[in-house]
């Protein structure tokens, strides 16, 4: 009998040619994961806040919460999705009507239990999967994934397939060892992530500064990757004012210190563009996601 790894194995490789001729036909967004190597470190708030400021920068941006265990991009814009991403697995929905309106035209995607069940898949289901896959990259220029934290299968399989990795620690002690053992899972098995930290909750600009550092100096010493510097939010009271009214700050208080350093991050993203060739789109990103899946099998 096959085992579900050789099953996988078969699935994937029969699909390999249509997500090819997929991506080859679309236009491609750029695909962003944002991982922690830790539980709160406000990863989620940066996450939708980000979004924000992106979608003013006019991009059209789609979050898909693909944290399996909490549903917090619905709870931070305070909506209750109808349907996830299993339903379009399961051939229940398309792309299109998954996707909840959020604040200002932002699009996201409760993701459920639904990525991880891929390998549960027969050749139709997936291959249904993956032709709304490429439906997705036509209504978005950037396509942020909130993962769930710490070093689980689900996060280290997100960020292994990703493109671009946003890693989000705090000044904490625990975290930034935290964040440095996620970087050191990724960078197994020849892995080079472009990584790019967030450090979020610093004093200043200073104490930032030296976090970064801290974190750079070892994975350059001991891993041989260069990690990349995204920026630092401030401890910002507005915030937490914020997760009460269930509304992303920057729209709560769009002045505020913190909603400030968010249009400054957004403007460093916006500006550092990738290269075509690796601004592969959706459908690549998940058909990595499935080698990754089969590796594991």
């Amino acid at each position: 009998m096959m085992d579900q790894a050789e099953k996988l194995r078969k699935i994937v490789n029969e699909q390999n040619r249509q997500l090819e001729n997929s991506v080859s036909k679309t236009r491609k967004s750029r695909v962003i994961t944002i991982t922690s190597g830790k539980g709160g470190v406000g990863k989620s708030n940066f996450t939708a806040n980000l979004a924000i400021q992106l979608q003013r920068t006019d991009r059209k941006v789609v979050i898909i919460d693909a944290d399996l265990g909490l549903a917090n991009i619905e709870v931070i814009f305070g909506i209750v999705p109808q349907f996830n991403l299993t339903d379009v697995i399961y051939g229940r929905k398309s792309i299109a009507e998954i996707m909840t309106p959020g604040p200002l035209g932002i699009n996201f995607i409760s993701g459920g239990s639904g990525i991880q069940d891929l390998i549960h898949l027969n050749s139709q289901q997936l291959s249904n999967f993956i032709s709304n896959l490429s439906l997705l990259d036509e209504y978005a220029d950037i396509i942020l994934i909130d993962t769930g934290a710490g070093l689980t299968d689900s996060v280290i399989n997100f960020s292994k397939a990703a493109d671009e990795i946003i890693l989000v620690t705090t000044p904490e002690p625990t975290s930034v060892t935290d964040a440095y053992s996620l970087i050191k899972v990724l960078c197994k098995n020849n892995l080079i992530p472009n990584i790019k930290l967030l450090v979020n909750r610093v004093e200043d600009d200073e104490e930032g500064k030296e976090i970064f550092n801290k974190l750079y100096r070892v994975s350059k010493k001991f891993l041989n990757i260069e990690i990349n510097e995204l920026g630092y939010l401030p401890y910002d009271k507005n915030l937490i004012k914020s997760v009460k009214l269930q509304e992303p700050v920057c729209i709560s208080f769009p002045n505020s210190e913190i909603s400030r350093a968010f249009r400054k991050i957004s403007y460093k993203i916006t500006e550092d563009e990738p290269q075509e060739e690796m601004n592969s789109g959706f459908t690549s990103f998940v058909k990595r996601l499935m080698h990754v899946f089969e590796r594991n099998n």
